[in-house]
């Protein structure tokens, strides 16, 4: 069995993890806070590019 871990923290993800969508992508995480530390990093990177 493939072992899935956490998109933000890479902890071991348990049978209910949350799913976040960032960038058209859904990701699973572990906790709230990976969840909003997710959110914060796509936010601050989305905002620094330049087309």
């Amino acid at each position: 069995m493939v072992e899935r871990t956490c998109a933000a923290c890479d902890c071991k993800l348990d049978t209910n993890p949350i799913k976040v969508k960032i960038g058209g992508k859904t990701v699973e995480v572990c906790c709230d806070e990976c969840s909003k530390r997710l959110k914060e990093a796509h936010v601050s990177v989305a905002g620094t590019r330049r087309d």
